[in-house]
Formats: C-alpha cells, structure tokens, sequence
C-alpha cells in the first residue's frame, strides 16, 4: 500500500464537550465565537482540517446552544487560509440543488478548501419535532444514494437531469464551478453495509468511527475490496487523545473523565431514547465503556507522548490518512499535542505561544 501524507485535524466544539459536560475544566461553549478561535488556532499550530457536524438541535443537551454547520462553516473560509473545513451534511435537510449550490459557494470561498461529510441520521427528534419525515436506516440510505448522486454531478459542474424515486431534476448547472479542481471532496460515514456500499461507489474518504486497530483493518480491506471508479477510497479516523509525558498520568486524566461523564448519566439516557437503535455506530459504541463521541478513547490514543505518536504511525501504516481528532480541555489539550506529538510524527515542531495568544482577523486583498 502506498502510503499518502499522514494528516491531523480536530473536531470543532459545535455542541460543547465531547468527552462529559460537566467538566470544570472546560466550560461548556458551542459559541460561534470558540469554535472560531478554536480552528484558527488549529491552523495556527498546524492542524490540517476541521469537522464542522452538522446538527439543528444540540443531540445531547437540546437546551444548550449548537452551532450551525454550513453558515459557520462558510465564515471559517473566509477567515482561514491553509486548514481544510469539512462540514457535515444529513441528505433530509437539504435538497440536491440547494446543497450542492452552497458546497460551491463554500468551495470557492475557500479557494478550493473544501469538503462535506455526508452522514445518515441517527437523532429521530430532530427530524420529527420539524414534521420532516425519519425513513428506517437502509430507506435512509437509499434516499441518500440518491441524493449524493445528484450532488456529486452537481457539484462536478455537470448539466444534470434526473428522474429517480424521490427528485426531478432538468436541464440543471451550478456556476461557478470549483476554483482550482474538479469538485469539493466527499467523505462518507457510517458502519453499516449501505454505508460502505455508498462510499465506495461516490465518496473520496470513509470515515471510521474509533475502534481498535485490527477492527479498522478489517473495514479497510472490506471497502478496498469493493469496485470503483476513480482513484482509491482514502480513510480517516475519529480518535479522543489523552497524551501525557507518561501512561500512568494519561490514565489518570482518562479516569478523570470517565467519572465525570458518569454524571452525564440522565442525559444520555434521554439521548438513546431519541436514537435509532438500528444505527450500527450505537452497537458498536456500546461494546466497551469510552471517552469522547464518534468512538472516542476505543482508538486507543491514550497514553505517553511517545505512545500515542507509535499508536498514530500504526493505524497511518494500516491505511489512515487523516485522523479527525477530540480533546478535553479543547485548547489546551490541542496545544500540548501540536507541541509534544507533531514532532514525534516527523511533523514541524509548533510553536504555542504565538498560536494561543488569539485569533487571527479576516484575510484582505
């Protein structure tokens, strides 16, 4: 396997914490104004990309704030200048014509910066409390075939007209089109067999939720696998790191929150009784206890510096190209890992005072 750059990047704080919201060191703030100063310190310190999830209600605490993704997202673009933004998308929110004409806008804002992460849904009260109709998971995901079908011509700057099951689409181009390529990039993520099937067939990226390294292998070799047109599906991997100078200190911070997240314990219930039990990411979150969202600390990015930059460096050999990651305290532990494991991955060693001194304003000109 030939490998491709190895890549960092960090989930914006769109809903708060990510690893238990009663974190005395980490105030809960999903404002436009920390997920702002969040990723352009990132990019400060180097990081390469963002995922903005997308969410009108927050999934966890609806009384609490949520950002918008694709507005702020927008934002970001105009502001940064190097860091890829990647904004998550859920196909039942937003027609083809209307999304694909934002990914543009976006892209172009962004000079060719660009991507979107299509999801299949897993919240139901977010859908049913709007009147908006929540199929089962596999009709979820043939609407969504559809969909990206639509979007990805689209945006490719094709002349579409479509019949399908669910759009009628005629004689329809998006201008203008991506500055510096063909189209934005598509990630795609999801566990199940739609998912993987839908990946291969239309996305760039597969993202795999946390897992440990032989489970990733094996989704690996599944999707490698499968017929494609194009270049070869590149993977990412969402990952909660705890770095320490040593193992016993990151287990002690891993215990930290693990006892704090415990507390969380009525509110996640109410959540599970808002998801899709089918949704193949909550049965496998289930099989062992975790930090973080989206798989979190099962990656196992938990332990020394040295530790966790060997842990990177075996799932990067295994066919990970991008590594989508969680930390709490956000900033702080965002720093500490520019500072302590980017030079162990052969990265440039960052300097953090200048990045954490405050964000940037708008690029001009």
């Amino acid at each position: 396997m030939t490998l491709s750059p190895l890549r960092i990047g960090v989930w914006a704080p769109v809903h708060g914490p990510r690893a238990a919201w009663q974190d005395p060191a980490e105030p809960f703030d999903a404002s436009w104004q920390h997920n702002r100063d969040t990723v352009l310190e990132a990019e400060a310190l180097g990081y390469d990309a963002t995922l903005v999830a997308q969410h009108t209600v927050n999934p966890h605490l609806p009384e609490k704030d949520q950002l918008e993704a694709w507005t702020a997202s927008a934002a970001l673009a105009a502001l940064t200048s190097r860091i890829e933004i990647i904004a998550a998308i859920k196909p039942y929110l937003y027609h083809p014509v209307v999304l694909a004409k934002m990914a543009l806008q976006i892209e172009n804002i962004s000079n060719g910066r660009f991507a979107f992460n299509v999801v299949n849904a897993w919240n139901r009260a977010e859908f049913e409390k709007a009147g908006i109709p929540f199929g089962a998971h596999d009709a979820r995901y043939a609407y969504g075939r559809e969909w990206l079908s639509v979007v990805e011509r689209l945006v490719s700057g094709e002349s579409v007209t479509h019949a399908g099951e669910t759009f009628r689409i005629t004689d329809y181009k998006l201008s203008p089109a991506s500055p510096v390529r063909t189209r934005p990039r598509i990630y795609l993520g999801g566990e199940s067999e739609p998912a993987r099937a839908l990946a291969a067939d239309h996305s760039d990226v597969f993202f795999i939720n946390g897992q440990p390294i032989e489970d990733v292998k094996a989704i690996i070799a599944d999707l490698a696998g499968r017929p494609r047109r194009g270049a070869p599906l590149a993977y990412g991997l969402a990952a909660f790191v705890i770095a320490r100078e040593s193992q016993q200190e990151a287990e002690e911070e891993y215990h930290r929150l693990i006892a704090l997240a415990a507390k969380d314990a009525p509110a996640r219930q109410e959540q599970a009784a808002r998801t899709d039990p089918n949704v193949v990411m909550i049965r496998t979150f289930a099989k062992s206890p975790r930090v973080g969202t989206n798989g979190g600390t099962a990656a196992g990015l938990v332990g020394s510096y040295d530790q966790v930059a060997e842990r990177i460096t075996a799932f990067h050999r295994a066919g990970i190209e991008l590594f989508m990651l969680q930390f709490q305290p956000l900033r702080s532990e965002l720093r500490r890992f520019a500072e302590h494991v980017f030079p162990r991955l052969g990265r440039p060693a960052t300097g953090t005072t200048a990045a954490a001194s405050g964000p940037r304003t708008a690029r001009t000109g």
